[in-house]
């Protein structure tokens, strides 16, 4: 069994390996490969969640899975609070023939989907970036984003007024302004926003959103999580990487059941439709499903083999 540490993983996935890893995974969901249900539990014990995301890919012989969680006082301890591992298995065995470190690539592979969600949605003229949560993922999610349009600024709100020197070196290597910014103001004056917290309630109201925005809602992953209002979300037009889960543990789990659900997969498949107008609003929920995991980890070992 292959052992791949963090620092491998680091030398040979980028953000546009990862980016296209994802999409092929999109596309693949609205044929064969599929999502195995999620486990997700707080363990009672260091306010700590832990779980499993799995899955299958027959056209790409993708098997495996990812165990971790979130553990909200690891930064005390200099660790992220995210931690996970991968397990990849042989389809015609069931050996498991690779464990790989899972911080990268989890961290990878959810910034390629808000990226691939903006390169579906965003309206071609947005020009200001929003990003709302300045955690570990956050500079992911930044680096993703730019590489998809060539936004003009970028407004962060942080309100754990966090080191920001990577946010900023990052904007300039690219030619945009960084600033950072009250809440309502990164929100009124945005036209694409990404928001990457850990919360339970509406980070604003819905009123704030200007027509013609995207919203790349990425921090639910959990019941009882929420990012959006769900006057928003039931205005916007919704889109989300697995419908299912989006409804159990995402952000659509706020919304009624007959709220129309569309997924990503069947927009890049050209079997749905995606903006039609550039005043709508437009919402994708990231709830991360395990077979982006599988998918970025088989493209680990094949860099790494050289094939």
């Amino acid at each position: 069994m292959q052992i791949v540490t963090e620092q491998q993983i680091a030398e040979v996935l980028n953000p546009e390996i990862a980016f296209f890893a994802v999409q092929d995974v999109f596309r693949g969901m609205e044929s064969s490969a599929w999502n195995f249900p999620v486990v997700r539990e707080a363990l009672q014990y260091k306010d700590a969640l832990f779980g499993f995301k799995s899955g299958f890919d027959p056209a790409s012989g993708a098997l495996g899975l990812k165990a971790g969680g979130y553990w909200p006082n690891n930064k005390s301890k200099g660790l992220a609070n995210h931690q996970s591992s991968i397990f990849l298995f042989d389809p015609d065995t069931g050996q498991c023939k690779a464990m790989l470190a899972g911080n990268t690539i989890t961290a990878l592979r959810t910034a390629a989907s808000s990226a691939i969600s903006i390169d579906q949605f965003a309206c071609e003229r947005s020009a200001v970036l929003g990003l709302i949560g300045t955690g570990h993922q956050s500079i992911f999610q930044l680096e993703a984003a730019l590489r998809v349009r060539s936004f003009e600024e970028v407004l962060v709100w942080n309100r754990s007024e966090r080191d920001l020197t990577k946010h900023h070196q990052m904007t300039e290597a690219y030619g945009v302004r960084c600033r950072e910014m009250e809440l309502e103001t990164v929100v009124r004056e945005s036209h694409v926003i990404v928001t990457i917290a850990s919360c339970f309630e509406p980070l604003f109201p819905s009123d704030w959103v200007s027509p013609g925005t995207h919203l790349a809602a990425m921090g639910t992953d959990t019941l009882g999580k929420q990012e959006l209002d769900p006057a928003l979300t039931a205005r916007a037009i919704r889109f989300t990487d697995e419908i299912p889960q989006s409804r159990t543990i995402g952000e659509f789990q706020h919304l009624p059941s007959d709220s129309k659900v569309r997924t990503i997969g069947s927009v890049i498949n050209g079997s749905a439709m995606g903006r039609s107008r550039d005043d709508e609003i437009t919402v994708f929920d990231g709830t991360g499903v395990g077979l982006q995991d599988l998918a970025c980890a088989e493209a680990v070992l094949k860099a790494l083999s050289g094939s």
